[in-house]
């Protein structure tokens, strides 16, 4: 696996080393020994699956509130979806700044966020599905989340965003939160 460090302090791409012959090709999708080697959590306590059916669908963005903040490894495993991390770590550097990136299942990239990160994708093609790991168990209760079109963050999502939760679509305003 190759780490590349996002803009985000902490948040990392992580591509695949794929070794491929006739037959198609292999690939390490984790190894803890190598997310240890660049100090991120080898202990993942959830993993979970989100499948959308149509291009368009947004999912979060989502968080936990502290003490219970969710390191997350987000991989799509179908279709194709637009990733995107928020840092909400009070005083860091890159507060509010976001981080988008596609993932599809040919290009194998997978993201990387620690907690104190919100994270959202929209799905560009039908049938998408994420995968991803959290290193902390969901907390009822302790679940918060930021509109994915509140102009504070000034996120480009790279086609309209079709079908929202009402839920998602209900998070206050960064400014009048």
């Amino acid at each position: 696996m190759r780490f590349t460090p996002t803009p985000l302090a902490g948040a990392y791409v992580v591509d695949l080393e794929k070794r491929g012959d006739d037959r198609g090709y292999f690939a390490r999708a984790f190894c803890a020994r190598e997310f240890a080697e660049q100090g991120l959590p080898t202990e993942f306590v959830q993993s979970n699956l989100n499948a959308s059916a149509a291009p368009g669908t947004m999912r979060g963005l989502h968080f936990q509130h502290t003490p219970h903040e969710e390191a997350k490894f987000v991989r799509c495993v179908a279709g194709a979806i637009h990733d995107v991390i928020v840092d909400i770590r009070p005083g860091s550097p890159t507060y509010l700044q976001s981080f988008g990136i596609e993932l599809t299942p040919e290009n194998g990239r997978a993201v990387f966020l620690p907690g104190g990160f919100a994270h959202g994708f929209l799905t560009l093609a039908p049938g998408s599905t994420a995968f991803y790991m959290s290193d902390a168990y969901y907390t009822p209760g302790a679940e918060g989340g930021f509109r994915h079109d509140d102009p504070a963050l000034g996120i480009d999502w790279p086609i309209p965003v079709t079908t929202v939760s009402d839920k998602d679509r209900s998070w206050p305003l960064i400014e009048a939160g």
